[in-house]
Formats: C-alpha cells, sequence, structure tokens
C-alpha cells in the first residue's frame, strides 16, 4: 500500500518560498512535530528536522557528504576541500587546516584582533549621532575581514579587495540561487582563487608572518587542494562570520536582561571583564543556536538508513535541518526563546562527526570578543523596530539591513522597574 505523501497546511509558508525563506521556523516546527523525516515533493529532497535524526545525518557513514554537494540544484563543480569529500580523503585535506584555522592559529591572532575590534568601536563612536550603523555591513563585515586579514597575513591596504571578492564569492553558499547568479559565483570564486594563488605565493617569498603562510607551505597537499580548502575557508567562513553580528543583535537587543548580562561578561580580567571568556562564548553559543547563519547541510544516502523520524531509502537527498534541529523541544528547553547562559547547548549550527566546522573556535573567539565590548561601550543600543529585514537567500540566513541606535556611549541602560531585578 503507497501511503500518501505528507504536505505541509496550506496556512503555512513552505520553508523555501519567498514568505518561508523570512520565516521558516513555523514551517519547520510543524515538520519537527508532525513528518520529522518529510519527503518534499516540491524539490524532491527530504528534510530531516528532529536534533537526534539530524545529529545521525551529520555522524552516520551512510551520508555522503560528496554525494550531498554533487546533487545541489546548480551543476557547476565545486573545488576539492573537506566539503566535497568523505573519510579518507576528507581527513587527509581536513589535517592541514587545523594550520589556518586551528587553536594555535587563532591563538597566534588573538592580540592583534583584540585591538581590531577596539578599533571598530572607536570609528562606530566617531560617528555622527544621527548616522545609524548598519549591524551587517558595519560591523559584521568589518570584524570578518579584520579576522581573515590576521589569518592570512593581509595588509591593511588589501582588506577592501579582500572584502570585495569575498562577498562575491559568498554567492556559492546558496545552493539554489538561479542560474545567472550561480554564473556569477564561479566568475566571482575563479578571481578569489586567483587572488589567494596569488597571496600565497607572496608570503612564500617571505611576506608577513600568518597562520596561511605555514598552511600555504604545507607539502600534505596539491596546490589545488590547496587553494581549494582555501576557497571554501573564505566562502564558507567570512559570510557567515560577517552575518553572525546582524543575526546575534537582532535576537539579543529585545532582551535588555541578557544584554546587561552579556555586557558583564567574566570579570576576571581587572578591566571591566573578559571579553573572549566562558560567559561570552555561550552567548554566542545559544545566539547561533537561534539563527544559525548555515540552516542545513546536505548529504546522499548510501543504503537505506532508519531513523527515529521515518525511514530514508539509499540515494536520497537528504538535508540536515540544522534551524530546526536546534530549537527541538526534546533537546532544548523552551527553545524559541534566548538564553544566553544555556548550558549545556548541544546545537548544530557548526554540524558535527567528521565535518564539524573546523573554524568553531574562530567563531566563538571573534563573537566573543566583540559582542561584550560592543555592548558596554554601547549599552543603549537598540535594534529597528518592526519586523526584522531577513534577505530571500537560502544560504546564508541573514539580515538584508540592520540599523542600530547605538545611544549614549557609555551611558546606563537600566530600563524603568528593571533596576532591581532581572528575569532574562
Amino acid at each position: 500500500m503507497t501511503t500518501a505523501p505528507v504536505r505541509l497546511p496550506e496556512h503555512l509558508d513552505h520553508p523555501f518560498s519567498p514568505a518561508g525563506r523570512i520565516n521558516p521556523h513555523p514551517a519547520y516546527r510543524w515538520l519537527r512535530t508532525n513528518d520529522p523525516v518529510h519527503h518534499d515533493a516540491a524539490s524532491g529532497l527530504w528534510l530531516v528536522t528532529g536534533h537526534a535524526d539530524c545529529q545521525t545525518v551529520l555522524r552516520d557513514p551512510r551520508f555522503s557528504a560528496a554525494k550531498g554537494q554533487r546533487e545541489r540544484a546548480r551543476d557547476d563543480a565545486l573545488p576539492p576541500s573537506m566539503l566535497t569529500t568523505d573519510p579518507p580523503d576528507h581527513h587527509r585535506l581536513r589535517a592541514p587546516g587545523a594550520l589556518l584555522l586551528g587553536p594555535s592559529a587563532v591563538r597566534s591572532v588573538a592580540g592583534d584582533l583584540t585591538r581590531d575590534v577596539d578599533e571598530l568601536l572607536d570609528r562606530l563612536g566617531r560617528r555622527p549621532a544621527a548616522e545609524r550603523p548598519d549591524a551587517v555591513a558595519d560591523i559584521g563585515r568589518p570584524l570578518a575581514t579584520a579576522v581573515f586579514g590576521r589569518l592570512f597575513g593581509l595588509a591593511a591596504a588589501e582588506y577592501a579587495r579582500f572584502e570585495t571578492l569575498a562577498r562575491a564569492a559568498s554567492i556559492n553558499l546558496d545552493p539554489m540561487v538561479p542560474p545567472a547568479r550561480a554564473a556569477l559565483g564561479r566568475t566571482a570564486a575563479a578571481a578569489l582563487t586567483r587572488y589567494l594563488d596569488a597571496h600565497c605565493a607572496t608570503l612564500a617569498r617571505g611576506g608577513r608572518a600568518a597562520p596561511l603562510a605555514a598552511f600555504a607551505a604545507d607539502d600534505r597537499l596539491t596546490r589545488s587542494e590547496m587553494l581549494g580548502v582555501l576557497n571554501l575557508a573564505v566562502v564558507g567562513g567570512w559570510q557567515p562570520l560577517a552575518e553572525l553580528v546582524g543575526n546575534a543583535l537582532c535576537s539579543l537587543l529585545p532582551d535588555r536582561a541578557a544584554v546587561r548580562r552579556l555586557a558583564a561578561g567574566d570579570d576576571t580580567s581587572g578591566e571591566g571583564g573578559d571579553a573572549g571568556g566562558e560567559a561570552a562564548r555561550r552567548a554566542v553559543d545559544e545566539l547561533l543556536r537561534l539563527e544559525a547563519p548555515i540552516p542545513f547541510t546536505a548529504r546522499v544516502t548510501t543504503d537505506t538508513v532508519e531513523l527515529a523520524g521515518g525511514t530514508l531509502p539509499a540515494g536520497a537527498r537528504v538535508l540536515a535541518v540544522i534551524s530546526a534541529a536546534n530549537r527541538d523541544p526534546a533537546v532544548f528547553a523552551d527553545p524559541d526563546e534566548l538564553r544566553v547562559d544555556r548550558h549545556p547547548n548541544p546545537h548544530l549550527a557548526f554540524g558535527g562527526g567528521p565535518h564539524f566546522c573546523l573554524a568553531a573556535q574562530l567563531v566563538r573567539q571573534a563573537g566573543g570578543l566583540l559582542l561584550p565590548r560592543l555592548l558596554r561601550r554601547f549599552p543603549g543600543m537598540r535594534g529597528p523596530h518592526g519586523v526584522p529585514d531577513w534577505d530571500r537567500c537560502l544560504v546564508p540566513r541573514r539580515l538584508r539591513v540592520f540599523p542600530v541606535d547605538l545611544g549614549v556611549p557609555g551611558a546606563d541602560d537600566k530600563d524603568p522597574g528593571t533596576a532591581e531585578e532581572d528575569h532574562g
């Protein structure tokens, strides 16, 4: 007997439709409750929305990442990298990547990044009071560019060019862009690769000391493989890090108790708090849980797989819907609410299994450095009124714009009636 396909109720927007892309959470909530392993007739994809099932998709070797990337809606080939391979090739490509994005690399640039963040906040403070900076363009992108500039050993004069190339190549994050934009993405990726290739050659001739120099000199990778991994680091790292700031402030600013808590940070440095401390990193994880810039990841089954929520046939094109899994009430109490001190927090915004994001510590460090400093400098910061202006792209999940009112730098932000008690 053939089972009739499950369809979303008419009052819910499909999560891939223009309206659904703005707010996919109602549809994901319904699917997670009613059909957690859902075959979507419109796209031919299987949408997996439960946390436990998504963990299986990310960890089980019967789900191929390599085939998942080849099954994108676009017909352009991706360069060789961790994203496009399964073990053991994946492990071979990933190991050298630690030289660029691993803990030692992050520690080597931490001091410079602290100065970069303080300079960014100084620039914001010098803006005319009537000028409302955009959290995406004026805070997120400069942060991401500074982070990659330090990792890559770029001169400050190169930052604008690098940002232009990174933004253009980030079109390639979205697997479902129209053909014309996909063509622009291919051209931009090629231009970015040429730029990075030339910059690596400069470093090899005695340029600045930087994690990229060690990575580019590693002989475990061919030149083509090295550039493929490097291209992935930019396309998969720069844009999501830039979007993290706007997404985070959109969730955070309405909750004034949470703002004050994060601004206080871990007061262990003797200088008003440790901006990169544990409290800040927990807050970054929670903000990523609520609005992850990468909302899903693709796999293809190599065999029939039984999940708790249903059965997937061999050859199924599967999306592990991270945005849905991160709000699963079976795992997260009050899943739609912000709890900046949530612990434990087994969110899947960094993926899981062999493909766990190599830059996770970098993102936590950068976000944990920026956000407390930003909120201490501008404790009266407020976001725009009304419905957030979410972009209609699928990947990354991002705000089109998010203008912020900085308030008066250093002014007390206690709301009337909340001075004695916080309910965050």
